[in-house]
């Protein structure tokens, strides 16, 4: 069953009186209500359609965030072949936020790395809602170490409200485990590929997400604090998030503009929860074709190439 978000409520109820002729058609054979139900669902596509025809960023903020949106491990499953979790990092243990590991990319032996949020109650808690502990990053370092000594291309899904500010997590360093992922996402000499699938929520997202080549889905966002944060700290009240949402310029069009962001990926109408598997494929095309650009060129140029890109970061798009 759809989960609609606060403005889809009448496309939730056009939708429902749709479905609600067919169910009793269904109880009662005789009745013939495929007419009224007909006109029913183009009525909704065409509120569909005009919702989603021009989101404003806290609209596209709530879609990025939907609970029924791809996460890190439909895109695995779905995209990757042979795919072997690699888990730990070795020091402390084993953060279930970040989930990745060898896998291959249309016979390409990638690394693959990702935040999971989870999809039920058991697993968003076992996944800490995708909010990475230290000890996530410094697997993630890991495995880009792995990935390096060996010249694998390192792909990265982000999709996290930012890092997770526990106690234990600041106790174990949580800024310095950022900062050395960050770091190593720098020095890679192999093609570093980040996509953008939800949310990308500020350090914890830029530890995975210093590529050479940043994609994000249409209605993703990334931003260096939530619109509630943002809120909260400027106008002490959470409830300005639609204003600070706007101030932000989280949108992939934003940050496009501003260099941040090289690819947007389409979605598929009524956003990627709509039609997951439509939006899974977009993904791996766009992995294909950022990938065939970066191959073959070697680590020097692949590191000047990353270095060029977050040093120009800021002379885009500043007089918009």
């Amino acid at each position: 069953m759809t989960q609609y978000l606060d403005f889809e409520k009448p496309l939730a109820e056009i939708e429902g009186k749709a479905e609600e002729l067919r169910a009793m058609a269904r109880a009662n054979p005789e009745m013939d209500v495929e007419k009224e139900a007909a006109a029913l669902d183009k009525k909704a596509a065409d509120l569909l359609k005009s919702l989603y025809a021009d989101l404003t960023p806290w609209r596209k903020c709530q879609v990025a965030r939907h609970p029924e949106r791809p996460h890190c491990k439909d895109y695995i499953d779905a995209l990757f072949t042979e795919y072997t979790p690699l888990a730990g990092d070795r020091n402390f243990a084993d953060d279930l936020s970040v989930m990745g590991g060898l896998a291959r990319l249309n016979g390409i032996p990638v690394m693959v790395i990702g935040h999971e949020k989870g999809n039920d109650t058991k697993t968003r808690i076992e996944r800490n809602f995708g909010m990475a502990r230290p000890e996530g990053y410094r697997k993630a370092i890991r495995l880009m170490e792995l990935a390096n000594r060996f010249g694998l291309p390192v792909i990265t899904l982000v999709d996290t409200p930012g890092a997770y500010p526990g106690k234990g997590a600041e106790e174990r360093g949580q800024s310095e485990a950022i900062a050395r992922s960050t770091e190593k996402c720098l020095q890679l000499g192999v093609p570093l590929i980040s996509v953008v699938i939800g949310e990308g929520g500020s350090g914890g997202a830029v530890a995975f997400a210093t590529a050479n080549r940043v994609a994000m889905l249409q209605h993703s966002i990334y931003s260096v604090i939530s619109p509630e944060g943002c809120a909260s700290i400027l106008w002490k009240d959470a409830e300005k998030m639609r204003e600070s949402a706007e101030a932000l310029r989280l949108t992939s069009k934003d940050l496009q503009e501003l260099g941040v962001c090289d690819r947007i990926i389409p979605e598929p109408l009524g956003g990627a929860h709509r039609s997951p598997e439509e939006a899974i494929k977009s993904v791996g095309e766009a992995l294909t074709l950022l990938l065939n650009e970066l191959r073959g060129l070697s680590p020097q140029k692949l590191r000047a190439d990353r270095w060029s890109k977050y040093l120009d970061l800021g002379s885009k798009g500043l007089a918009a």
